[in-house]
């Protein structure tokens, strides 16, 4: 007997029968003998539906406004679910953000959670209740509700599981488990039973979208068991092995290479003739700091006379016309002389790996295999257990495929 937070994403409640499945999966759970919380996000595409209202009322909105109306989305599916697990005799309330209340910070659209108050989630558990909360959402310090973000009901599922000290966090979502490459590009991608918190994160920054980077950060630090598994088997997650998310010493045999990821949302922006002085990078990732845009790989060429050099780095595809209009700025004002170039037919590929931290010539593989299939190398970055390469987009399948197989990912063909 134990307690588990539950979490299920859109497309595990998109319709009333997908909803009275969960209600299903939950009272096996609570037949186990367990105690259950469980996040919800809103109905797959009614988020996207609410932010078109917002964007046909006009272009630049209120973020307060456009909160409140993006997080109704769950508020609707909190309740459905609630219903159908009392239809089942199971005692059960629905739980908004700011009744639990998750405390937010102020930063709406993109919050971070502070805390979560447990004691009147832990008052109902603790009457046999299940609590139902609606992910997503929180309350800023000034009384308003607020957004986490795209996919931000994982991070809302793993803060609950630690502040109520979970057993095990549960994400339900539509694939059963976090594969070594995305199987629809790789068929003989395999399901990983077992991945550490930093492999994990590693892979979430990259492009795997099995779970949101946040919410990886938040079970690292908290040290909360998470397990990715299917809303369309028919057993529950006590019963089917997803993917465990965990410490790296709970992990007994650990691969070289874990995975290999592609992320197509990528543009290239280079900066050429930069004046290669103290304090330019500052003139130019401050402003884009300051516009919110997350810059990824940078590097900066060597100068030979001292004198000027070359700036290359990677923002989100949907960031470059704002990233554009930022350096722009710069450029009339601090960067005489500089030009601008930018391309968004790029993509990044990625390896990841513990055992890349005590194995010699993983990276030299990857550059090697790269180069056999003709595909070039335009920026290379690289962690204690990780490398990611751009490559032209149109070679994206191709880099996944090959550096799959030469990692020995690829799953045993049936005889």
């Amino acid at each position: 007997m134990g307690l588990l937070v539950l979490k299920f994403g859109g497309t595990s409640v998109a319709t009333v029968p997908a909803i009275e499945n969960v209600a299903s999966k939950v009272a096996q759970e609570i037949a186990a003998g367990h105690k259950v919380a469980v996040v919800v996000s809103a109905m797959a595409g009614v988020t996207n539906q609410l932010v078109s209202y917002c964007s046909a009322i006009s272009q630049i909105f209120d973020a307060k406004e456009y909160d409140a109306i993006v997080a109704s989305g769950e508020q609707v599916t909190s309740g459905l679910l609630a219903l159908a697990l009392q239809k089942r005799g199971i005692p059960a309330r629905s739980w908004l953000g700011w009744q639990v209340p998750i405390v937010t910070s102020d930063v709406h659209g993109k919050a971070r959670i502070k805390a979560v108050e447990t004691d009147t989630l832990r008052a109902s558990l603790e009457r046999g209740e299940v609590a139902v909360i609606a992910g997503f959402q929180g309350l800023a310090p000034g009384g308003r509700i607020t957004t986490l973000g795209r996919g931000g009901s994982d991070t809302s599922a793993v803060a609950v599981a630690a502040a109520l000290k979970a057993d095990r966090c549960d994400i339900y979502t539509d694939v059963d488990g976090v594969y070594t490459s995305d199987p629809r590009i790789v068929s003989r991608a395999k399901k990983i039973p077992k991945i550490s918190y930093e492999e994990m994160l590693e892979m979430a920054s990259v492009g795997a979208k099995v779970l949101q980077t946040r919410s990886v950060e938040l079970a690292m630090k908290e040290k909360v068991p998470v397990q990715v598994l299917s809303s369309f088997e028919s057993a529950s997650g006590s019963e089917i092995p997803g993917t465990m998310v965990m410490d790296e010493d709970r992990i007994v045999e650990q691969e070289v290479v874990s995975g290999v990821t592609h992320s197509r949302d990528e543009a290239k922006v280079s900066l050429r003739s930069l004046p290669d002085v103290p304090g330019v990078a500052a003139k130019i990732f401050g402003p884009l700091a300051e516009a919110a845009i997350n810059v990824d790989m940078i590097v900066q060429n060597v100068s030979p006379d001292k004198a000027r050099t070359d700036l290359t780095f990677t923002v989100s595809r949907a960031d470059l016309p704002k990233t554009l209009e930022v350096l722009k700025a710069v450029q009339q004002t601090d960067l005489a002389g500089t030009t601008i170039d930018s391309s968004a037919d790029v993509s990044k590929i990625s390896i990841i790996g513990i055992g890349m931290r005590s194995y010699v010539g993983v990276a030299s593989k990857m550059f090697q295999v790269l180069a056999e299939k003709g595909i070039n190398i335009q920026v290379i970055t690289t962690s204690e257990i990780k490398v990611s390469v751009l490559i032209g987009e149109e070679y994206t399948e191709l880099a996944v495929r090959s550096l799959h197989t030469a990692y020995g990912l690829d799953q045993a063909q049936a005889s």
